[in-house]
């Protein structure tokens, strides 16, 4: 099966830079969530050299800088799934930039932490 990060659809592409391309998401969580992904096919973003992982967080926050201006969120998840037992679906490493807004779920405390329901509240 061909990898659909290595040639991604041009009309989803926002932003690059030497490492890393940044496109929306073809299934989004909200509006404007965008993945970042190296240029590299590679499964793990740590099997990357170190400067091009920086390269790529460097392309997260320029991301997230111009999500902000587009769509104005109350807050980000920014995240990736390593790996198939950690949700991984696409083996070709990416970054979700993910835009939150207010009222998109009835109490967003704990964030992340609600991948395994049981765990998510830990202030109780």
């Amino acid at each position: 099966m061909e990898c659909p990060f290595c040639n991604p659809d041009p009309v989803r592409m926002r932003l690059s830079n030497d490492h890393g391309i940044a496109l929306r998401d073809g299934f989004p969580i909200s509006p404007g969530h965008t993945l970042v992904i190296p240029k590299l096919h590679v499964l793990c973003l740590f099997d990357l050299p170190e400067d091009t992982q920086q390269s790529l967080w460097a392309l997260v926050a320029v991301v997230r800088s111009k999500l902000s201006e587009e769509f104005h969120p109350d807050g980000f998840n920014i995240g990736l799934n390593d790996g198939e037992a950690a949700g991984q679906t696409i083996m070709h490493a990416h970054i979700h930039v993910i835009p939150r807004f207010q009222g998109d779920v009835p109490d967003p405390k704990g964030g992340i932490r609600w991948i395994i329901p049981t765990k998510a509240r830990y202030w109780k």
